[in-house]
């Protein structure tokens, strides 16, 4: 990259992705370019620019209202992000630290975008693809330097939540892959790697628990509202204070033996099949924060200090949602 005192971005495609991406950097006071990278008249492009910025301002706008910032920062994030047209492609991107590609998911619009970006980019700058469906590896083929391109795959409202999902190719240079998770980190956003596979991480998980949610409601085992009020209350408050895997060591991994093995039974279906590393960790004795290992090493934790811990950023968690009943009078 460039020696500058703050790195050139530019988001490629005007759409939603792109726009959450700009409003991402310029929030955490970087400029942006938004780049129209479909060819348009000059009246079109500068109408669909304006667009996107009125969209952003009334994100910042809703953020104003509840007090996340206040105007004058709101109109300064604003200032920060500028929209260009097709025409100007080589020189927004040819002076570009970070390139993210945010065109629509068709292969022949990733295979084009790709192809251009690696053209007029320089060969310093990171690219990255915000693909959804599409694996990197293949992706990587269409790029000219493909050691500098990954992806990095951002969840909707890209302004909001704050994971970012970076998948290196075979051939990303690593260098390149922390450079990037640190510029992320830098912004507030938490980034988490994962090998190119489909679905990633968070869409893998949430597909089978879509389905088993409606599986549900199919069967008349629950309303679908009583399943989501179920989630909200249970589900998704015990995981935002812990990960699936960390939960399993908490309660010890062989939990998920027992549970898995009775409702395959009881449900007849192979989809709650224990996978081998379950099995295999619980052969070795290895169930946990009981036994000092599991998924995770706890050798060098107080079990109780890390309960005590997690315990109470739940109960922040229970009050923060006003989930916490009043004591009964003395």
């Amino acid at each position: 990259m460039t020696d500058k005192a703050s790195p050139s971005i530019v988001a490629v495609g005007a759409g939603r992705m792109g726009r959450g991406i700009a409003q991402v950097f310029a929030y955490a006071g970087h400029s942006v370019t938004i780049l129209d990278f479909k060819d348009r008249s000059a009246d079109a492009s500068a109408a669909l620019i304006e667009a996107a910025k009125i969209e952003i301002k009334e994100n910042l706008d809703f953020l104003i209202s509840l007090d996340v910032l206040d105007a004058a920062a709101a109109a300064a994030t604003l200032a920060r992000i500028d929209g260009a047209p097709l025409s100007d492609a080589e020189e927004v991107m040819g002076d570009a630290d970070f390139i993210f590609e945010g065109v629509p998911e068709l292969l022949v619009a990733k295979q084009d975008a790709l192809q251009r970006i690696g053209e007029v980019a320089s060969e310093q700058a990171i690219v990255a693809s915000t693909t959804s469906t599409m694996l990197v590896d293949e992706l990587s083929r269409f790029i000219v330097h493909p050691e500098r391109f990954l992806n990095a795959h951002w969840l909707n409202p890209a302004y909001l939540i704050p994971l970012v999902e970076v998948s290196p190719s075979d051939g990303t240079d690593e260098a390149v892959v922390q450079k990037l998770m640190d510029f992320l980190k830098s912004v507030g956003k938490v980034p988490v790697r994962c090998k190119a596979s489909p679905g990633y991480i968070v869409p893998r998980i949430q597909t089978v628990a879509m389905n088993e949610a409606v599986r549900m409601v199919e069967e008349g085992v629950a309303t679908a509202e009583d399943i989501d009020r179920a989630v909200r209350a249970g589900f998704g408050i015990r995981y935002a204070t812990m990960g699936l895997i960390e939960f399993l060591d908490w309660g010890g991994v062989e939990i998920l033996q027992y549970a898995s093995n009775y409702l395959k039974k009881e449900l007849g279906s192979e989809r709650f099949d224990v996978p081998e590393m379950v099995d295999e960790l619980i052969a070795r004795g290895d169930i946990g924060l009981s036994t000092g290992k599991g998924f995770y090493d706890f050798s060098n934790v107080d079990p109780d200090e890390f309960r005590r811990e997690k315990l109470a950023t739940f109960v922040s968690l229970l009050k923060f949602l006003d989930l916490v009943p009043p004591p009964a009078d003395s």
